[in-house]
């Protein structure tokens, strides 16, 4: 029976009579197989490379030439039509110096009651025609147009937008308007005891006039045309590009803003004294 001869060990081959077999390179089957590998991944680069390129030139020979036109959802915003505070004075003749301004009255606000007309009085009979005649002196009061049940009221050193109440708030809701003390096109409020509204801190005041230039620059105003039919804005003469408007029913003097707020806020109307 021949003899099993037990395999010599590897790692002394040459000592135990064992050769190892020479006729292949070692590791060729996993070389094969790594090659493998690396070409598939290359061929799939490749692949995944050219389909993204052709993707967009098909979507861009698809859709329209103009991109908006077919997205649904899209909205356009207009450009506001005045980007700029309005410009012109109106006449100290007339409460409704500003009834031929532009028109861009709000469809839920409604239709605004035509402003009394001051009547004539009556000549008096057998008077003079050669007698001189006194001015009449014109009382307003100011109306707000988004709260058209409150007005101007100087109480308290401030000037705040306030129901009408007794005979003292009327009194006190009610001004002499007179020619600019600064620029006679212009506006100067005076209160029932010869005080002037000035803005100082530009927050409107009913104060004594001082003399200086100051006061009279801060207290002369000039009307512009209003976004609202037979209302205006008032500018001050000295800081062009602020008008007075109410600000949780306080008067005071803030740069113009093209908001529907700050349109209604400071747009007021001079109707007949309350007083």
């Amino acid at each position: 029976m021949p003899e099993n001869k037990s395999r010599p060990p590897q790692d002394q081959p040459w000592e135990n009579g064992w050769a190892p077999d020479t006729s292949r390179a070692p590791g060729t089957r996993r070389l094969w197989l790594a090659g493998g590998m690396a070409v598939a991944t290359i061929v799939a680069c490749f692949t995944a490379i050219a389909v993204t390129h052709r993707a967009p030139d098909a979507q861009s020979r698809s859709a329209p030439a103009d991109d908006t036109a077919s997205v649904p959802g899209l909205i356009s915003f207009a450009t506001p039509s005045q980007t700029t505070p309005p410009t012109g004075k109106s006449g100290l003749s007339t409460a409704a110096a500003t009834a031929k301004a532009p028109r861009r009255q709000d469809a839920d606000t409604p239709e605004p009651a035509p402003e009394p007309k001051p009547s004539k009085s009556p000549s008096r009979e057998g008077s003079s025609p050669a007698s001189p005649k006194t001015p009449a002196t014109t009382w307003r009061s100011v109306r707000s147009v988004n709260y058209p049940d409150r007005y101007w009221h100087a109480s308290g050193g401030y000037v705040k937008l306030d129901a009408v109440r007794g005979s003292e708030s009327r009194a006190d809701s009610t001004f002499e308007l007179v020619k600019g003390l600064a620029d006679a096109s212009c506006y100067s409020f005076a209160t029932t005891d010869g005080a002037y509204l000035r803005h100082r801190s530009f927050v409107l005041r009913p104060e004594r006039d001082d003399g200086s230039a100051l006061f009279k620059q801060d207290a002369t105003f000039c009307a512009r045309s209003a976004a609202y039919s037979g209302a205006v804005l008032l500018e001050s003469v000295n800081y062009p590009g602020r008008f007075l408007r109410h600000e949780n029913f306080q008067l005071r003097l803030d740069p113009y803003e093209h908001s529907g707020l700050y349109l209604a806020d400071s747009a007021f109307r001079l109707v007949a004294g309350l007083a």
